[in-house]
């Protein structure tokens, strides 16, 4: 299903990251990578001036097409869109939706002369608008391969639907997943659901050959929690749930994902749930 790879640009250093991710996922199969640059200046400037900033932006496309095309592989292909719109973040989710399925890859930093901080003040505004999955990327380097994904259980059932995205990459590169149950709780009944859900997890991805490690993680802060542990074992991709409503292990957007995003150093996997259909089942990824 990852075939479609949406990479924001704003031709700052940090924003060709997630054309070096997208370079790693294209040694393993075909993708069409599509950049995406939003002009800062429309209809309400003058001709002359949005003419100017298309077509600085076209000769830079030009040059990243060049210095890059060769290096994807699988026939990969290598294209670009300069759009316009009043907001940067929903021109790229609407070429992200403008395929069936689709992935964004997008840095959490990047500053441009074109429009200061494109990247990084929209990171976070694009995960949030859109159900497609988005890899942020921080600063640091862009892994050479992905050999172990972190994959955080908490007790809400939505946690689950991360699964079988995470799966799917784990066959691609012949990964092993970790799974760790996190909590700030001690509570019995809380770590009874939590061994629950981990157990349907572990059924779920030992059924596709997945290489599966557990562990059992309570702290005061569960980001900091799967961070940590992330870098303890070299990991090279965390997976997280993007929205939940409630959670009385503290796995909310508004607090766990972002301190996750803000403090790994590689890439996270943000996948923004949808409501489940049939009670205990995994959903499947798709537009």
């Amino acid at each position: 299903m990852i075939k479609n790879f949406i990479v924001p640009i704003d031709f700052s250093e940090d924003s060709l990251k997630g054309l070096e991710l997208a370079i790693l996922f294209s040694t393993k199969l075909y993708l069409n990578v599509q950049m995406v640059y939003v002009q800062k200046r429309t209809a309400e400037h003058f001709p002359s001036a949005v003419r100017e900033e298309y077509n600085k932006a076209k000769e830079k496309f030009e040059i990243i097409v060049q210095d890059y095309s060769n290096r994807f592989g699988n026939n990969s292909k290598l294209r670009y869109i300069i759009k316009k719109g009043p907001k940067v973040y929903e021109e790229v989710v609407n070429q992200a939706e403008s395929y069936k399925e689709s992935i964004i890859a997008a840095s959490t930093h990047g500053t441009s002369g074109f429009e200061e901080f494109f990247i990084g003040s929209n990171a976070f505004k694009i995960i949030s608008a859109t159900t497609r999955p988005v890899i942020a990327i921080r600063k640091g380097p862009i892994p050479k391969d992905i050999k172990r994904i972190i994959l955080p259980i908490d007790v809400m059932p939505e946690t689950r639907q991360k699964v079988p995205l995470t799966a799917e990459i784990a066959e691609i590169f012949g990964a092993e997943v970790h799974v760790i149950e996190v909590s700030t709780s001690r509570s019995i009944k809380v770590h009874k659901r939590l061994a629950a859900y981990s157990k349907q997890v572990n059924n779920y991805l030992k059924s596709k050959n997945i290489v599966v490690v557990n562990r059992t993680l309570v702290g005061d802060n569960v980001a900091d929690i799967t961070v940590e542990y992330a870098n303890s074992v070299q990991a090279d991709m965390i997976s997280i749930i993007t929205e939940q409503q409630s959670s009385i292990t503290n796995l909310i957007l508004g607090n766990y994902a972002q301190q996750v995003l803000n403090k790994a150093n590689i890439p996270v996997l943000n996948i923004t749930p949808r409501e489940i259909q049939i009670k205990g089942t995994f959903s499947t990824f798709g537009g």
